[in-house]
């Protein structure tokens, strides 16, 4: 029974003091960023300093308050970055939270990998992504479109895509305007504003920004049959890496 109250003793002292180390970690970063917005600290593999979701970034602060770095672990021995495979994790969650009936969709009888897709109307190198769709489809890549105007919410492409959005047929309209052609000026529910915000989380800063499925960021256009070998080379590992 003493054996359980001295473990029960050391555990409320282990709770207290990481209670207090996260409350120096939070106010080391409000002293630099005072309006940042904090998603998440947790104990890093780094000795002495914890871990810091911020804004679709991760950075490491010592536990004192007093350091800060920025940049990735890497796991040497195993060969992991550690750091990517963490900001992985947080966007596969984030994007499972956005139901496929949200999203609009380009995809094949038959899929080998789905990717998703934040794009922009003007943006020169997602209307080629969209004119080889029939490319990526046969390649057995599914292609499920978010939301991101550059120029912001309520600039000429956020109302471009919701007169894609507000269509009465998503796909079509989408394959208008991606050829440079005026749709009819809509409005109605849509999505565009949260897809943005989301692309914002994640750290998006351009398009096309492709997400795979397990959460890894592809930053910009590649042909269907160099994206192919990337998702088969990426399934590959992530294969290994369990069988391990």
């Amino acid at each position: 029974m003493k054996n359980v109250f001295a473990f029960a003793g050391l555990l409320a002292v282990f709770t207290v003091t990481a209670q207090a180390d996260d409350a120096r970690v939070r106010e080391a970063i409000q002293t630099l960023v005072p309006n940042a917005t904090i998603d998440a600290i947790a104990e890093s593999v780094l000795p002495g300093f914890h871990e810091v979701s911020l804004g679709g970034q991760i950075i490491y602060v010592s536990s004192d308050g007093r350091y800060l770095v920025q940049g990735n672990v890497f796991d040497i021995v195993n060969r992991v970055d550690l750091t990517e495979q963490k900001r992985n994790g947080s966007r596969q969650a984030a994007l499972a939270q956005v139901p496929a009936p949200m999203r609009i969709i380009f995809e094949p009888s038959e899929v080998k990998h789905r990717v998703t897709v934040f794009t922009d109307i003007d943006c020169g190198y997602c209307r080629r992504l969209h004119q080889e769709m029939a490319d990526y489809n046969a390649h057995g890549i599914a292609i499920e479109y978010l939301w991101y105007p550059r120029a912001g919410v309520g600039s000429e492409s956020f109302q471009k895509a919701v007169n894609v959005w507000c269509a009465p047929d998503r796909n079509e309209a989408m394959t208008q305007a991606k050829a440079g052609r005026d749709l009819e000026r809509r409005s109605c529910d849509n999505p565009v504003a949260s897809d943005y915000q989301l692309g914002q989380q994640l750290g998006i800063t351009g398009t096309p920004a492709l997400i795979t499925e397990d959460g890894a960021l592809l930053p910009g256009y590649l042909p269907a049959d160099q994206l192919l070998a990337r998702l088969d080379g990426l399934k590959q590992a992530a294969e290994a890496a369990k069988a391990d």
